[in-house]
């Protein structure tokens, strides 16, 4: 299955209150390591030294120091139209949490407006 499929079907699973997902991917052929990792780096990847997965992704989903999943998921995309075949293994997954934000000072507008998509 394409990496970008199994991303999605990933995504698809998970709780609508999920906002960390981590991720581990496996390059099937090594020697497009190099070719893989210059896509990967469109979504802020790190890679793994001495391990037998070479990338972890993380992904946030409505706030969060992450990659954005539509993000992650064209770089996938990508990979699978380079022809790059790849595994995903699913690490960890945080949910139920929200963002902390400083609202002093702010207009009643913003806070409406963070309070509704916080409902969602």
């Amino acid at each position: 299955m394409p990496l970008a499929d199994t991303f999605r079907e990933i995504v698809d699973s998970l709780p609508d209150d999920w906002t960390d997902l981590e991720l581990d991917l496996r390059i099937l052929d090594e020697s497009q390591y190099v070719e893989a990792a210059s896509f990967m780096v469109t979504c802020n990847a790190q890679p793994y030294s001495k391990h037998d997965w070479h990338f972890r992704l993380l992904v946030a989903h409505r706030f969060g120091h992450a990659a954005a999943a539509p993000a992650v998921h064209g770089t996938l995309k990508l990979l699978d139209d380079a022809g790059i075949a790849g595994e995903l293994a699913v690490r960890q997954v945080r949910q139920g949490r929200v963002e902390v934000r400083q609202m002093w000072g702010m207009p009643q507008s913003v806070r409406d407006e963070l309070r509704r998509v916080r409902a969602q």
